[in-house]
Formats: structure tokens, sequence, C-alpha cells
């Protein structure tokens, strides 16, 4: 999983002089979108964002607590806020180990859990009063979002009815909570509305979106759309912007996605976190392990739709992984010839059933497997970017500087895959879409020309 560390940019004072709030978002892109919902209702109400320590009548820490790693990166957080400000709230996935965090720092003003939205704005009342002005403190329609214009995340459900062995999510976040379809679908047109060219849909479980609620419908725009995957891809087609489909498991009904790939309606891009190949670490892991069916199914989506990009994560070392399981997986990736691929070391995380498991991997084979899995996947990679090369894409422009632009493909979801690389970007400018002809690949990323 990735790490951000955002903080919200300040906005535009008033006449009223109202509180400002300052915002430290850690984590994957769910908790973003639980930031942006935070901010959106604290904007809304008149308060202001600050952009540092030293403006704000309070700190926000929105905290991640998946890895060992990323709970001292939040402690830290918080730390830092603490002696920066010292009036801090602290939320998000890690809030749900309050004596833990009290233990460190028991000044903080309050500690939630995660999509707790009204306990953090409510701790934010108690701490400092909105101002009343209606008349100034307006927020857009879209909400107020802490990534570039021109994308953003849309999350369609919270929680997961997974139980990986590894993986405590369902107990910090709850059991899967899908939202209307027509929420969803509304939420996305204002962010188009608002110039968003990429929707980047997200949850923990992308595939069981709907399957709480019966895949119940709801009217959009004056037609029923259901809480489905299927039906919610279709919808979301229909804006005209591209859409990125993200965590998803490999359930039999993703297959009927691959033809809206297949004719242009939504990106033709799958993120499937596979986690392992070997059944046996696959059983441990609580994971689907019919793995001649996943590379099946690998085979007939390319087949059906052969511009088709798969990402994926996984984990070495992972307990009773032995040499030859990790060797099947090295086969298994050789024969499946993932796009994008991120890896992870194994490590215990407090709650988690993985650790009681028997089989430990000591940490210098884990790290031995982590880089001779780097290095067999960054051959891949680097075959498969090569067949890029004298190709034309599609490419959506992120950043502008003296040096050139730098941009993103179909194949590139924002921060966690690769980029596009131009020397001469002439007059373009961030959230631009532009036809580049590709003349230079490497490993990971790609470089070209704009084609007039």
């Amino acid at each position: 999983m990735s790490t951000t560390h955002d903080t919200a940019a300040s906005a535009a004072p008033n006449s009223s002089a109202p509180a400002k709030v300052g915002l430290v978002s850690l984590g994957c892109p769910k908790a973003l979108v639980d930031s942006e919902r935070i901010i959106t209702k604290l904007r809304s109400e008149g308060y202001q964002l600050s952009p540092d320590y030293d403006g704000a009548d309070v700190v926000i820490v929105n905290t991640c607590g998946f890895l060992d790693s990323a709970k001292a990166e939040s402690l830290e957080a918080i730390g830092e806020a603490m002696d920066e400000n010292g009036r801090v709230i602290v939320t998000g996935c890690m809030g749900v180990d309050e004596d833990l965090i009290r233990s460190q720092f028991p000044n903080v003003l309050a500690v939630t859990g995660p999509q707790q939205y009204e306990q953090v704005v409510g701790a934010v009342h108690d701490a400092v009063p909105p101002a009343h002005n209606p008349f100034a403190d307006l927020v857009p329609p879209e909400g107020l979002r802490l990534t570039p214009r021109h994308y953003a995340y849309l999350k369609i459900s919270e929680g997961c009815n997974n139980s990986c062995s590894f993986c405590i999510i369902p107990s910090m976040r709850g059991k899967l909570a899908s939202r209307p379809a027509a929420k969803v679908l509304y939420e996305a047109e204002r962010l188009v509305k608002a110039g968003v060219k990429e929707l980047l849909v997200i949850s923990q479980d992308t595939s069981a979106y709907g399957v709480d609620v019966k895949y119940e419908a709801s009217n959009w725009n004056g037609r029923p759309v259901k809480a489905k995957f299927y039906d919610l891809a279709d919808a979301l087609g229909d804006l005209g912007v591209w859409v990125r489909m993200h965590y998803v498991y490999p359930y039999p009904h993703v297959d009927q996605v691959i033809p809206l790939m297949a004719e242009g309606k939504i990106l033709p891009y799958l993120d499937i976190p596979y986690q392992h190949a070997s059944p046996k670490v696959l059983k441990r892991m609580r994971r689907p392990g019919n793995v001649e069916r996943t590379l099946d199914n690998i085979h007939a989506w390319r087949r059906d739709c052969p511009d088709l990009v798969l990402r994926s994560t996984f984990i070495t070392g992972f307990p009773g992984e032995t040499e030859e399981d990790f060797q099947y997986l090295l086969d298994w990736m050789t024969e499946a010839q993932l796009d994008r691929v991120g890896c992870f070391k194994y490590e215990d995380v407090a709650g988690a059933t993985s650790n009681e498991l028997d089989g430990h991997v000591p940490d210098e084979v884990k790290q031995e497997r982590w880089d001779r899995f780097m290095a067999h996947q960054q051959a891949i990679s680097e075959k498969r970017l090569a067949a890029r090369v004298g190709q034309t894409l599609d490419v959506l422009i992120d950043s502008v500087d003296g040096e050139g632009a730098v941009g993103r493909s179909y194949a590139d979801a924002p921060e966690i895959d690769g980029n596009v690389f131009i020397d001469e970007p002439g007059a373009i400018k961030p959230g631009d879409m532009v036809k580049v002809e590709i003349d230079e690949a490497s490993d990971y990323d790609l470089w070209g020309q704009i084609k007039t």
C-alpha cells in the first residue's frame, strides 16, 4: 500500500476572520477522500484552511494504521503537530487504537476512528467554534479536494467483507458499506463539471460493490442504476472522461467489464491485488487460490481487450513461504506478464492473525526475495514498455516546468505507476490531454514528442 503526506492549501480570508484548521493527511487514496470530506464540511461552515502549523487554530491529523511502519509515521506526524501547534485532533485508521495514541500524546484534543466525519467536525467545533458568515463561506459544489484539478478519487464504498490473514482493515473500517449508485454518479458529474478529466474509482474491494445492499438500484438522471460493479462502470463511462478501476478482486463478474474497456468506455486498466501465486501461501493468506483460473482469466481478458494493462501488488516473505513457493511466484509472473507491479516485504501488523502463523521468514531472506522479485518484474516491465516505442498515446498532463512536461497514459495511475516525459511541451498546461508519439522507453517510464 502507498502512503501520502498532504497539507491542505490555504483559502482566502474573509472579513469575519474565521478560525483556521490545519490538516495532515496520511495513507492511501481512501483516506485522502476522507480528508476531502472533512475539509469540505468545515469549509462550508466558514472555516479557513491553514497551510502551516503556526497559522492554525487546530490541526487534524488523519492517520494510517495498516502496517507498523505506517503507524510509526502516523505517531511521528502527531508528535510533530503537537510540538509545532499543540492543539491536535487525531482521526483515521489508527484512531481505533486510542489508548496507544493517548499513552504517547495525552493532550490531544480528540481521537476518532476512520469515516467518523461528524465526530471530527464536532471536535473542531469544540476546539474552535465556527464563525457565522453564510454569505462569504462558500464551497464549490464538487467539494474541496487534495488532488490536482484534473483528476479525483471517487470512493464507492467503505469497509470490506474479506478476512485476509495479514490485514486488519475490516476491524478498523468495518464491513462493506456501499454508497447508492446515484450518489456516486452525481458526485462524479459534479467533479467532471468542475474540470476533472480522470476519475479513479476506489474502495477496499471494488468488485464487491453493492453486495451488501443486494445491488439495489437508485435513480440517476431519470434512469435506474444498480449498485453493481458493471452497472456503475457502464454509467461512469457515459461521462466522457477517463475512468480507472482500482482494487478489483478477480471475481467472475469482472469479465463483464472487459468489453467496456475494449470499446473505450472506461480505461483498459485493472488494479488487482493478487498478493501471491503459490496456492499454499494464498491459503495461509486466506486469499483465492485457483492460480490456473487466474492465468486463464488474464489470457482471456487480453484476448478480448489487447490494450489491457494489469497492475498488482504482492507480498514476499509471508510466514511459511518456502523457496519453492517463491520460485512458483516468479514463474507465475513470467506467465502472467503483468504491466505494473508493487511488492511489499511481509511485516506483522498488530491484530492480524498472520502474526500467529508458524514459519516466519528471516528479514534477510525477505529482503533477498524482494530484490529478486523486483529484478524479475523489472525485466518484464522493460520489455512491455519497449513495445510502446513508435506508438501514439493520449497523455494527460500532470505538470509543466522549464525542463518539460510530465504526464500519464491510460496505463499509468497517478503516484504509483510510471510517467510519460515530454522535452518540448510548447504551450500545454496541467490538465491538458495531448497525443504523444513515444520514442524512448526505460524500465518504468516513457519519453516522447507531442504529435501535432
